[in-house]
């Protein structure tokens, strides 16, 4: 058994819910469901909603039975040919109308439940106070507006930027995956509304922790510009495994960077707080009412210029390495914020990652130095023995 559209166009006419010069395009959201005996038509139409039951002799009692799935709040409208009949008899069958009464429902939920699932409420939130979501043809910046199934709601997204290069997988299995992120990418979008791609939204699909969020998977971070090693949680469990270690500082980092200078020690320990620059609120610098902040370095290598470094840093405050780098007047290599844009990218690449996955082994994650060190320092190989630490503070 068919149904086109135009025959439930005629018979929405015979329901006086459509006058003869209706065309049929003014069905919106035309839904049919169909078995052997009985066909379902859900539309839209002048912005409300109904559903016709098209076929056999129709009974109230087995309108439940031949659609399963009928909202609690269909009802049936009378039969324009005889009031007493809830059936209307239409080429050779019966028809019956329901009406869907309108259940209200907030913009931004009905958009993250209804319309694409993988994008987070808060997400939506955003993408309608930007001006992307219409609703009847009418832009709506407030999430909290209500709609219903009969509104005609408009989706015009911004374009995602593709990452401008590949998010290369180091390791996986059920609990984490680890990346060598590439610099230049956000590990997640910064609060505001971000049309980038980020590690987060690529690995979206994989995790289930903070899918509700703009930072899915994401435990711990790296700066834009910074390389390296990077841990995703898939799950909450995970998640909280893992950021445990980071807060207990069991997790072990080690980064390589090129200064911008030689430091006068080879080896040192810097023990100097950091806090953030009032003059400049998204930076910081050595402050002595900052938080505690320790790094231990080594230089590897060197030139009269430059230094390739290990840095392991015993805390994790916000650009911890380069304000304590630019302190000792070494900024790392094209740091444009603590230190000189006279290189094509911040050279700092978080090396290696030692850590405690879920299963209760413990690991240590190497992402390979980046063709840009080696084509300054051309000779890298093993680190030398470690020298004698003296201590900065």
């Amino acid at each position: 058994m068919k149904i086109s559209p135009r025959t439930v166009l005629k018979i929405a006419r015979l329901y006086h819910l459509a006058d003869d010069n209706t065309p049929v395009k003014a069905l919106r959201h035309l839904k049919i469901q169909t078995d052997e005996s009985h066909i379902v038509a859900e539309f839209i139409l002048n912005k409300q909603h109904f559903a016709v039951l098209y076929g056999s002799i129709i009974d109230e009692e087995s309108i439940d039975e031949l659609w399963t799935d009928k909202p609690a709040n269909a009802e049936m409208l009378p039969n324009p040919l005889d009031p007493i009949c809830i059936e209307t008899p239409f080429q050779g069958k019966f028809v019956t109308m329901l009406h869907i009464m309108p259940t209200k429902q907030r913009l931004d939920v009905h958009l993250s439940t209804s319309f694409d699932p993988l994008i987070s409420r808060s997400l939506w939130q955003k993408y309608i106070k930007a001006g992307y979501i219409s609703v009847n043809h009418r832009v709506v910046t407030t999430p909290k507006f209500e709609v219903d199934e009969a509104d005609e709601i408009a989706v015009k997204l911004p374009e995602q930027e593709q990452a401008s290069a590949e998010l290369p997988v180091l390791y996986e299995d059920d609990d984490v995956m680890v990346v060598n992120k590439p610099s230049g990418l956000l590990t997640h979008a910064k609060g505001g509304l971000s049309t980038e791609s980020t590690v987060a939204e690529i690995i979206r699909p994989k995790t289930s922790f903070a899918s509700d969020t703009d930072r899915p998977g994401i435990v711990h971070r790296l700066d834009r510009d910074t390389s390296g090693v990077l841990i995703i949680a898939k799950t909450a469990d995970a998640a909280t495994h893992l950021q445990r270690q980071f807060a207990q500082r069991t997790a072990k980092k080690t980064y390589l960077a090129v200064t911008d200078g030689v430091p006068k020690l080879a080896a040192a320990k810097i023990d100097l707080p950091i806090g953030r620059n009032p003059a400049a609120p998204s930076t910081f610098r050595v402050d002595p009412n900052g938080k505690p902040a320790q790094t231990t370095y080594r230089v590897l290598a060197a030139t009269d210029a430059q230094a390739l470094i290990e840095l392991k840093p015993t805390t994790g405050r916000t650009h911890q390495l380069r304000v304590h780098m630019a302190h000792l007047n070494t900024p790392i290599l094209g740091d444009r914020v603590y230190g000189k844009p006279n290189a094509s990218r911040l050279m700092l690449h978080a090396h290696q990652l030692e850590i405690t996955l879920p299963s209760g082994e413990r690991k240590t994650f190497e992402a390979a130095i980046p063709e840009e060190f080696r084509q300054l320092f051309p000779k890298i190989a093993a680190a030398p023995n470690e020298p004698g630490e003296a201590t900065h503070d």
